[in-house]
């Protein structure tokens, strides 16, 4: 099937851009691997390439930087290790205070490094769920 006729949620409430790199990375793994969850990883894994999530969307990452968002979409497939879930890892401690503010995180400016990460994982779970319960 059509990686557009197969958008996740919150793929779907993204940017165009966001779509396109989905569907484009999802089809060729259909070419590839056939029409299993395996297609869906990989077009996951491109997306976290270039965009981070927040909330329950996907924005492009800060200053259109490009790379892994977790050490676990470094490796290779197999190898394990903790995902970030789309908040991307290498991000600035400035930059993070972004998605924090737009997700209201409370006590954002008193946080340490690791703490805004954990804040907008659990941010971004609690806002997809909503989301998807209300579609």
């Amino acid at each position: 099937m059509p990686g557009r006729e197969e958008l996740p949620s919150t793929v779907e409430r993204s940017s165009e851009e966001a779509r396109r790199t989905w569907v484009k990375a999802h089809d060729s793994a259909v070419d590839e691997y056939g029409e299993e969850e395996r297609a869906h990883r990989v077009a996951y894994g491109a997306l976290k390439h270039t965009h981070e999530k927040v909330g329950d969307h996907w924005e492009r990452k800060e200053g259109g930087r490009k790379g892994p968002s977790d050490s676990r979409s470094a490796r290779p497939r197999g190898q394990g290790g903790r995902s970030a879930e789309g908040v991307d890892e290498a991000a600035t401690k400035e930059h993070l205070h972004g998605p924090a503010r737009r997700l209201e995180i409370p006590g954002r400016s008193r946080m340490s490094r690791p703490e805004p990460l954990d804040a907008i994982r659990r941010a971004n779970r609690s806002r997809t769920r909503a989301a998807r319960e209300g579609e």
